[in-house]
């Protein structure tokens, strides 16, 4: 176990890989949205669209042959990711 770089010139390839397939498409509605925007945007005008990851919690799902099929953010219902999950099974 040890912190991973998930953006910039340190990111795991991984990263560079995942964020390539599936980008940034926003933050689905909650209670933090709000907050959420305004932060990155105070701290970077263009950052909706930039494929980085955001913030903790980004979920990629990948198929069993190695395809990002989905990306979610922090914001995303739960639901939303296990109805994903089970679609693939």
């Amino acid at each position: 176990m040890k912190k991973s770089d998930v953006n910039g010139a340190n990111e795991l390839p991984l990263y560079t890989y995942l964020k390539s397939q599936k980008g940034f498409e926003g933050f689905d509605e909650h209670q933090y949205k709000p907050l959420l925007e305004k932060m990155f945007s105070e701290a970077d005008p263009d950052w909706a669209k930039k494929p980085d990851i955001k913030w903790n919690f980004t979920k990629f799902i990948v198929d069993r042959s190695g395809n990002v099929v989905a990306r979610f953010e922090p914001t995303a219902d739960i639901s939303k990711v296990e109805e994903c999950i089970k679609s693939l099974l």
